[in-house]
C-alpha cells in the first residue's frame, strides 16, 4: 500500500464464518498492512468471535444477527468514535480479494468520490450471474446509474470504500434490510450529495460457511428490491447529517 493511504478500518460483517473468518483476517493483514481490521460478529452461533480475536482482529459483538446492514452500521458508528478516515466492508467468506483495496483507494483519489464500489460486472473476472438474478440486476444497475448520476453496472456488490463524508451519513442511515445495505444505500447517498463511483475487481467463490440466500432464493429477493428500490425513492427525503465540508473530502 502506498503512503498516502488514509487511517483506513476494514469492516468485515461476519455471520457464521467460523471455517473462513482467520483466512480472511489473515490476509487483510497481509495486503492491507496499514489498515485495522474489524470484525462485527452478527449473532453468530459458531466460535466466529473467537477465531477473529485470535487471528488479531479487533471484534464488535451483536447479540442479535442483524444481517449485513445492521453490522455495518455497527462498524460505521465505530469508525467515527475512532475517528478513521475511511471504511472498506470486506466480505467474511473470501469472495473479496483485500488486493483490490489500493484500487479502489485510486479511484477514490482520481474521482474525487465519497464512495467507490468494487464492480464485478465492469471488465474484470468472469463472475456471472443468470435468469432472474440477472434480469433484477440489470434494472438496478440502471436505475440506480440515473439517481447517482454515473454508470453502475453492480449495485448490490458488498465490497465497497467509504470515505468520511460517506461515514458522517451511513452511521445514523444506513439501512439494516437485506439488500437495503446496498440498493438502498445508493438512495440515502445520492440524496446526501455523496459521490458514487466504480472500479472492476474480480470475485472469487466463496471459501466456505453457507450462503444465507440460494441463487433462485436471491433472484426473488432482488426482485422484491425492485419494489424497495421504487418506495425509497417515492418515499419523502429524511433529513440527513450535512456532510463535512470539502476539507473532509479523502
Amino acid at each position: 500500500m502506498t503512503a498516502e493511504l488514509p487511517r483506513l478500518l476494514v469492516v468485515v460483517p461476519a455471520w457464521n464464518e467460523e471455517s473462513t473468518i482467520a483466512a480472511v483476517v489473515a490476509e487483510v493483514q497481509q495486503e492491507v498492512p496499514g489498515a485495522d481490521v474489524l470484525v462485527v460478529n452478527d449473532g453468530s452461533t459458531d466460535r466466529t468471535a473467537d477465531v477473529a480475536r485470535a487471528a488479531g482482529a479487533a471484534v464488535l459483538d451483536l447479540p442479535l444477527n442483524l444481517g449485513v446492514g445492521g453490522a455495518m452500521r455497527a462498524g460505521f458508528k465505530y469508525a467515527l468514535r475512532e475517528r478513521y478516515d475511511a471504511v472498506v466492508q470486506i466480505d467474511g467468506d473470501g469472495q473479496h480479494d483485500p488486493r483490490h483495496v489500493l484500487r479502489l483507494w485510486e479511484t477514490m483519489q482520481q474521482e474525487r468520490a465519497d464512495i467507490v464500489i468494487g464492480a464485478r460486472f465492469a471488465g474484470e473476472g468472469d463472475y456471472s450471474v443468470r435468469g432472474p438474478r440477472k434480469w433484477a440486476m440489470g434494472l438496478l444497475a440502471t436505475v440506480l446509474s440515473r439517481v447517482s448520476r454515473t454508470r453502475l453496472t453492480d449495485t448490490t456488490s458488498g465490497f465497497k470504500l467509504m470515505n468520511a463524508r460517506a461515514l458522517e451519513v451511513f452511521a445514523s442511515n444506513y439501512p439494516a434490510e437485506y439488500l437495503g445495505d446496498t440498493v438502498e444505500a445508493l438512495v440515502i447517498a445520492s440524496r446526501a450529495r455523496l459521490s458514487v463511483r466504480q472500479v472492476g475487481v474480480a470475485m472469487r467463490p466463496r471459501a466456505g460457511g453457507t450462503p444465507s440466500h440460494n441463487p433462485w432464493k436471491a433472484g426473488v429477493f432482488l426482485l422484491r428490491a425492485l419494489f424497495a428500490l421504487v418506495i425509497s425513492l417515492s418515499r419523502p427525503s429524511e433529513p440527513l447529517p450535512e456532510p463535512a465540508g470539502e476539507g473532509a473530502r479523502s
